[in-house]
């Protein structure tokens, strides 16, 4: 998988859009592409340098990656602390890759989608 590919299948799922905020905060962050569902972060990739996949997750299935795996790490910023970074040159498959990007979609889906409908009282 390369990162125009990856790129594509995070712009396949319903509702998702792509930026790259970081580059404002400190110029070696400008090639940190971030895809968001309904205004928030599902995961990121550095483009410069697509050697991992950083994910949202949560601390149960973070602590069941680390123990499945041995490529997983922190992400960049540490203070995410329901963040995993999974390094694509190591022990988890592709398509397992892929699944968690699929579960950090639907985490963010499952903690905001009811926050929007009831701003929009819907």
């Amino acid at each position: 998988m390369n990162i125009e590919e990856f790129r594509e299948y995070c712009l396949s799922m319903e509702g998702v859009a792509e930026k790259t905020p970081f580059g404002k905060f400190a110029r070696r962050y400008d090639s940190i592409l971030v895809f968001y569902v309904l205004d928030h972060m599902f995961c990121f990739v550095d483009m410069d340098d697509f050697t991992s996949v950083t994910v949202k997750s949560t601390p149960e299935e973070i602590s069941e990656i680390r123990m499945a795996h041995s490529s997983v790490g922190d992400p960049l910023n540490r203070s995410l602390r329901h963040w995993i970074r999974l390094d694509l040159n190591g022990d988890i498959p592709e398509r397992e890759v892929l699944k968690f990007v699929d579960r950090a979609y639907e985490i963010v889906m499952a903690g905001y989608a009811g926050k929007r409908k009831r701003r929009s009282g819907v």
